[in-house]
């Protein structure tokens, strides 16, 4: 029993609409792609099972020509606010489409949101979407594990998946990963990918980790702390942080330390003078320090070399990267950079970056969140899109339900990481039964994302 497939609009087919138009239209739904620029619009009819209208989104007839009159659902995400703000309203008012999902950057916009503009007689939007609120949470999620170069909570924040490098010091390498299980008997973890040379994979009970191996462990979160330690990695606490940007993000994240209370000490540093007095005015117990975060000058002032960690989040990934690698060059143990464009991400260990955080597939996950409402409740992508960790809630209708992991028909590149049952996180074995109402993680390689959830049997309730 499969739900009927949505009809979709994706307004703006940049790395956002493209990867979500990707990822609908792969679970067989039927998506248009709306850009003003043709050449966007030809990338998305090229490379996916898209219809691409060139044209202005917010326009009624472009939206009529993309099929509104009969549309289920329209996601606005193109580079401009109003545009995607005005897109939700024709979509409400001319066409009278069900879901709208906007995506706003400015945070005059966000802040309205608390009032009252963002009702059905007001500005009709379902969903707000805010990039720079999912990046400030991804920085802070980072932060909290300062050991990993890649972090996602999952299942109501009661699992994490986190990245970690494999090095000389780590005390299981060499280990066939089955043996984990009998030395670390009550540990609930789960080996779900590993990188090596460049190659991601799913490993097999019989395979080991080398150093030099990236590796996507899956963990309830209690037992995250423990996890690092058979990983070979020390937690350090982040009392002295500096964050190099002190536009929406940078602010946004000193803003929830502050809130936090903890005894975190925050330094921003902003080349403009206008975006540093802004930040200043709005931040209270954190310095700000106009000038540019690559200066070595600057960065002494900020004691850098007495610093746990760095966050560079400008505008400019280039910029985050040089400041990141400056900021280590003066002493700073951990630098986490803001990459938007995913081909730069195989430079980060070169330059000894540890951490980065890709605003894209944060957007992406938390669109797709609001869109699969239900069953599939939660996708994070790997590396450039590589692979995916997906959460999805198994229904009695599902082909899984009611059958023992080892039955299922899983692709060789598919593995479970952990199930949520009655509120605890189980881990796999493959004689274990997925009953109706479990959450799954599943880790599936990108060209087995479609088979896994055929199994799963997606189905798309509106709420």
């Amino acid at each position: 029993m499969r739900a009927e497939p949505m009809k979709v609009i994706i307004c703006g087919a940049g790395q956002v609409g493209w990867q979500i138009a990707r990822h609908l239209s792969g679970e067989r739904n039927d998506v248009t792609v709306v850009d003003s620029n043709p050449d966007l619009v030809r990338r998305a009819t090229e490379t996916l099972d898209v219809q691409g209208i060139n044209g202005f989104a917010s326009y009624p007839n472009v939206l009529d020509q993309a099929g509104a009159r009969d549309a289920d659902m329209i996601i606005a995400a193109t580079y401009s606010d109003e545009v995607n703000m005005v897109t939700c309203q024709v979509a409400h008012s001319v066409f009278s489409i069900n879901r709208k999902i906007a995506r706003l950057r400015s945070q005059s916009y966000l802040d309205a949101i608390y009032s009252d503009l963002y009702r059905r007689d007001h500005m009709p939007i379902d969903v707000v979407i805010s990039p720079e609120r999912e990046v400030a949470e991804a920085a802070l999620q980072r932060l909290a594990a300062p050991a990993a170069f890649d972090t996602e909570t999952f299942m109501e924040g009661k699992a994490q998946l986190l990245g970690l490098r494999i090095e000389d010091d780590c005390p299981i390498v060499n280990t066939p990963l089955r043996q984990l299980t009998d030395l670390f008997s009550t540990l609930e973890v789960v080996v779900l990918a590993i990188r090596r040379d460049g190659k991601l994979f799913a490993p097999e009970a019989g395979d080991q980790l080398f150093v030099g191996d990236d590796a996507y462990v899956f963990a309830p979160a209690e037992d995250v702390p423990r996890t690092m330690e058979v990983f070979g990695k020390t937690s350090q606490s982040q009392e002295r942080l500096v964050i190099i940007g002190g536009g929406n993000i940078g602010l946004s994240v000193a803003k929830r330390i502050e809130k936090r209370g903890k005894r975190t000490r925050v330094k921003v540093i902003e080349r403009d003078r206008k975006v540093a007095e802004r930040a200043a005015d709005a931040l209270e117990r954190t310095i700000v320090l106009n000038g540019d975060g690559l200066d070595a000058q600057l960065l002494a002032e900020a004691n850098i070399s007495r610093t746990d960690a760095v966050l560079a989040v400008t505008d400019d990934d280039k910029t985050n990267m040089l400041a990141a690698v400056r900021a280590k060059a003066e002493g700073c143990p951990f630098a986490i950079a803001l990459i938007n464009d995913p081909t730069l991400l195989p430079m980060m260990e070169p330059l000894g970056i540890d951490a980065y955080i890709n605003p894209r597939s944060t957007t992406v996950s938390s669109i797709l969140r609001h869109v699969r409402h239900g069953r599939v409740r939660s996708v994070y992508s790997i590396g450039d899109a590589e692979a995916e960790v997906i959460e999805a809630e198994v229904m009695s209708t599902s082909n899984i339900a009611g059958a023992a992991i080892r039955e299922i028909d899983f692709p060789e590149g598919v593995l479970v990481g952990g199930v949520l049952r009655d509120g605890k996180v189980l881990k796999p074995a493959g004689s274990m039964r997925i009953e109706a109402g479990d959450v799954v993680v599943i880790f599936a390689l990108a060209s087995d994302v479609g088979r896994v959830e055929q199994l799963l049997q997606v189905s798309i309730d509106f709420f």
